[in-house]
């Protein structure tokens, strides 16, 4: 069983069902088959910027960030959280920003859904420990 928990603004119309749907796609091509946890939190502009700054040092919105709980590459996240057992393995959280999501899908010619679909995937291979330069 796959659990989000996924936290948005009203003035932000995401498809939650998708949401759920693009993270269980990534969790079955990874070959997981235990309960596992992920958090998705979609944000503005402002608040994207600020957590690039405080945590990668970079003054300027991103599309995309994710917090893995266990990086397995480098032990970074390693906190010691008790993970409920309801639960099953916590991944991490990952950050979209939704007015980055509207700018990039326009670029794409695409819809908003699936660029918001196509981030969550990204972010969810950060969290399973595939990185990219």
């Amino acid at each position: 069983m796959t659990k989000v928990h996924i936290w948005a603004d009203s003035r932000y119309p995401i498809s939650r069902r998708r949401l759920r749907a693009a993270v269980a796609r990534v969790v079955k091509s990874e070959g997981v088959t235990s309960a596992v946890a992920v958090s998705i939190a979609v944000v503005g502009n402002r608040k994207m910027k600020q957590l690039n700054r405080e945590y990668h040092g970079v003054d300027r919105t991103t599309d995309v960030l994710s917090f893995a709980y266990l990086d397995p590459l480098s032990q970074k996240g390693n906190y010691h959280f008790i993970t409920p057992e309801t639960e099953g393995m916590v991944l991490g959280d990952i950050i979209v920003a939704y007015p980055q999501a509207v700018k990039q899908a326009a670029l794409k010619d695409k819809l908003v859904d699936e660029e918001m679909d196509w981030l969550v995937e990204h972010g969810m291979q950060h969290l399973f420990g595939h990185h990219h330069e």
